[in-house]
């Protein structure tokens, strides 16, 4: 198979060289282009125009073996099966990523494809979602070739750090691939088969977010981390490191699958007493020792947001104010009959706002103390089937494993997941926060 899987990488950078020189360690053949010539003489004579441990080592093992250096990008077309692009995107200052170089390349591997050998282009280069969909494939039909007909087309991205891309590339923790045709789809799985590690068949639009989400929530927290340090330092005799290093030792952060992953999943909002309350009481304490606690600040007002997109939500899907809406969940959490700041009282009072004034709700624990805290007109139902038999709209707000029993064509009763639990298959896990 590995015979019959000829690749080509263009692009040498980082990210190219190191795959070029990865699925050669993997008995692949690989030709490998660049368009800037100095780094290809560089590189032709076993020197990185980088710094990257390990790669020289696999440099001097593949170069002209396994991985032959081509001269124009045509030479480095022929025989290949898999056209994996590597090139930079770099930010522009109110313009997004530059495509440019990327899309350049794209329509010149499209030039010179043939519509009978079936070639697929896999870009790895960081790109914005949507992008596959509505740039790349029209500049490749613009061509006149057709994705999934005589050209496949995929995204994969890379998850590589500088200074251990040589193991992530070899040792990754998944591999992605997003999906546009079946047969490249397939085939980058035969591909990847070598990697003992899961690989994941998705929209190509989830491939592409992925590759944002991870990094933003790298940058979110050493963003977070910074803003903690600073407000300690405004306070005075806080001992940063050994704040840190007791932060870390919250048992969330080791185990497989680490408890942390229970926070890093969407819903309608936090609620309960501890996260609220104690959000906004540090955010107050950073602005009376003059710190703006600009990532608290962020933190309440998405929660917020997230709340008033639900409520959207809904409403986009009723056929009219007067239809019966079941809320299902008003606990914070599950497995809590705790009701304090839950996500529910924001979502209730705003439909409540926007004349939705036939509701009702289910909680298997809860029901008692919501009516007891809060005075809603809501008629409380006594079973799960009940609420879904009476409801022409429900809305799963707390996240109760035995909701897990809802789809959206159980019944004519629409289902709106605002906690996103129908359809994964870790729930008995990620819901208990």
């Amino acid at each position: 198979m590995r015979d019959s899987i000829n690749i080509t990488v263009v692009g040498l950078g980082f990210v190219g060289l190191t795959a070029a020189l990865g699925f050669a360690e993997k008995g692949y053949s690989v030709k490998a282009y660049d368009s800037d010539i100095y780094k290809t003489i560089e590189i032709s004579k076993g020197e990185l125009p980088f710094h990257e441990p390990g790669l020289p080592k696999m440099l001097n093992k593949h170069l002209n073996k396994n991985v032959v250096l081509c001269d124009s990008l045509e030479e480095s077309l022929s025989d290949a099966k898999l056209i994996f692009i590597c090139v930079g995107t770099p930010y522009l200052e109110e313009e997004g990523l530059d495509l440019s170089t990327l899309l350049d390349v794209v329509e010149g591997i499209c030039r010179f494809s043939s519509k009978d050998s079936y070639q697929s282009i896999i870009v790895k280069s960081t790109i914005p979602p949507s992008t596959m969909r509505t740039k790349i494939k029209p500049v490749i039909e613009d061509c006149g070739l057709r994705v999934g007909q005589e050209i496949g087309l995929a995204y994969n991205p890379e998850f590589l750090r500088e200074g251990n891309a040589w193991d992530d590339f070899m040792h990754p923790d998944r591999i992605i691939i997003g999906e546009l045709d079946g047969i490249t789809s397939n085939l980058l799985v035969t591909l990847y088969e070598s990697f003992p590690v899961p690989c994941a068949q998705v929209s190509v639009e989830t491939a592409e977010m992925l590759k944002f989400s991870s990094n933003a929530l790298l940058a979110t927290m050493i963003s977070f981390a910074n803003e903690q340090a600073l407000i300690a330092e405004h306070i005075g005799q806080v001992d940063i490191p050994e704040l840190f290093r007791l932060l870390h030792m919250d048992k969330r952060w080791s185990g497989s699958p680490a408890g942390m992953i229970n926070y890093v999943y969407p819903g309608c909002g936090f609620g309960g007493y501890c996260l609220p309350k104690d959000t906004l009481a540090l955010k107050n304490t950073a602005s009376q020792h003059g710190v703006d606690a600009k990532v608290l600040n962020a933190v309440m007002e998405v929660n917020l947001d997230i709340s008033e997109h639900t409520v959207r939500k809904v409403i986009r899907t009723l056929k009219h104010r007067d239809e019966q809406i079941g809320i299902l969940g008003l606990a914070f959490k599950p497995g809590s009959d705790d009701v304090r700041h839950s996500p529910a009282v924001g979502i209730i009072e705003a439909l409540l706002d926007e004349g939705c004034t036939n509701l009702s709700a289910y909680d298997p624990m809860a029901m008692r103390n919501f009516a007891e805290h809060y005075g809603y007109p809501l008629k409380m139902a006594n079973s799960l089937d009940e609420i879904v038999a009476g409801s022409d709209i429900c809305v799963i707000v707390t996240a109760w494993p035995e909701f897990q029993v809802l789809t959206d064509h159980a019944s004519n009763t629409r289902i709106i997941d605002a906690r996103y639990m129908l359809q994964n298959k870790e729930a008995s896990f990620i819901y208990s926060v």
